[in-house]
């Protein structure tokens, strides 16, 4: 068989058809996920058949997209809204599935060609972009509100206050932002995966950012499951079943990685008021549900329960075993300061995802007259934000010190050539 005849079958083991599988088994994983979560919300009793669009905009906020809120209240009234959430459940399976996809094809191949390379990319990306811009259009309602019975009805009825709440994908930003998620994951895909190709030019940067890559997911997946898990037993010992399943399905990753930036030492800023709610143990809503902005740190929860001083036990164990996998998986010509550092600067960028994709905000107000929170039902805010530099700088004082320990943990099973060096 010539060269020529062989790279043609390479080539076209990633063709249009593998693209395609590829984006489906994301967007169908997700939209299974987002369908179960919603389900188990309650979203499946949305009146005028909204239960599939409420879906697709699911699906289309975990990719980064964004859903505007409107409101209307008639000519006497007035109401707004605003949302900002990402279900991160919904995020990490559409991103673990394609992943696989994209990295399928490219299996048992030492180097690839950059222009190969962005060929099967530039397919995925048409391919991913298309599909979202049918999601953009499918996700789209609106709700009209009940005011219920009593003097809040009577009002409603003399101001010919009629509130309704939409909803609506902005098209362009979603597009924007979901190409920068798709391209986050497959540089993401090909950075952890040891056997992936890379194009020549870049293997230099594969021995030193690879490990410290692969150790920062791993960290995050172990968190996940370790949610889950506990999810799965404070379920089956104390109830709430479906609303616990809910959490799992759609927001487990927000909950479980909010825990290891507490863990670190960082704090979040927050408050609850309303009838919101958060996807989160009762102590956390308990500590936020206030009058004035909440601070959430160790300190605060520690006063609603002592138990929250294990969440630093638990991150000083799962971080010394990010940091010996890191390790363990690098050039054993890797000195531990090298290992310190490569550690420091990829939790650092691991807390500063999560900050940035953890931050929750959400309000709904109505008012008749300029009159606001009529009876207190229609009106709410809840906001959640971390204090950024802070937890930077407690991030890169954690793998300092996680890093040079699995460096020293690991110079028994070092890969190759001499002990690691100190």
């Amino acid at each position: 068989m010539s060269l020529r005849t062989a790279s043609q079958q390479t080539v076209a083991r990633h063709g249009w058809v593998q693209a395609l599988a590829a984006v489906l088994a994301a967007l169908i994983a997700m939209g299974v996920v987002a369908a179960l979560g919603l389900w188990a919300a309650g979203a499946t009793d949305l009146p005028q058949g909204a239960f599939p669009r409420v879906v697709a905009a699911t699906v289309v906020t975990a990719v980064g997209g964004t859903i505007e809120l409107s409101g209307d209240a008639g000519g006497l009234a007035s109401s707004s809204a605003g949302l900002t959430v990402i279900p991160l459940s919904v995020t990490l399976t559409g991103a673990l599935v394609l992943a696989a996809g994209f990295l399928r094809p490219l299996r048992h191949r030492a180097v690839t060609g950059a222009p190969e390379l962005a060929g099967w990319a530039a397919r995925i990306a048409v391919l991913w972009l298309l599909a979202l811009l049918g999601l953009a259009f499918g996700a789209r309602q609106t709700f009209a509100l009940s005011l219920g019975n009593g003097t809040l009805s009577d009002v409603g009825d003399l101001f010919d206050v009629s509130p309704k709440v939409g909803f609506k994908t902005d098209v362009p930003q979603t597009l924007l932002f979901g190409l920068l998620w798709l391209a986050g994951v497959l540089v993401l895909a090909l950075l952890v995966s040891r056997g992936a190709p890379l194009p020549g030019r870049l293997l230099r940067f594969q021995e030193s950012v690879r490990p410290a890559a692969y150790a920062m997911v791993a960290l995050l997946l172990v968190y996940v499951a370790l949610g889950v898990v506990i999810g799965l037993v404070t379920a089956a010992t104390r109830g709430h079943a479906v609303e616990t399943l809910a959490v799992i399905l759609l927001g487990m990753p927000n909950l479980a990685w909010l825990t290891l930036t507490l863990g670190l030492g960082a704090t979040w800023h927050g408050r609850v008021q309303g009838p919101f709610g958060l996807p989160m143990p009762h102590v956390l809503d308990e500590v936020l549900r206030t009058k004035d902005v909440s601070t959430l740190n160790l300190s605060t929860l520690s006063d609603y329960d002592s138990r929250v001083w294990w969440l630093v036990v638990v991150d000083a164990v799962l971080l010394l075993g990010a940091a010996f996998v890191m390790a363990a998986r690098s050039p054993s010509r890797t000195r531990a300061w090298q290992h310190a550092l490569h550690m420091a600067v990829a939790l650092a960028l691991t807390v500063w995802m999560i900050c940035l994709v953890g931050r929750i905000s959400a309000h709904y107000g109505l008012s008749v007259l300029g009159i606001g929170d009529l009876g207190g039902r229609l009106g709410g805010n809840l906001f959640l934000t971390p204090q950024v530099w802070s937890a930077l700088g407690l991030a890169v004082l954690w793998g300092l010190v996680t890093g040079f320990l699995g460096a020293l943990l690991a110079r028994p099973v070092r890969r190759r050539g001499a002990a690691i060096g100190v």
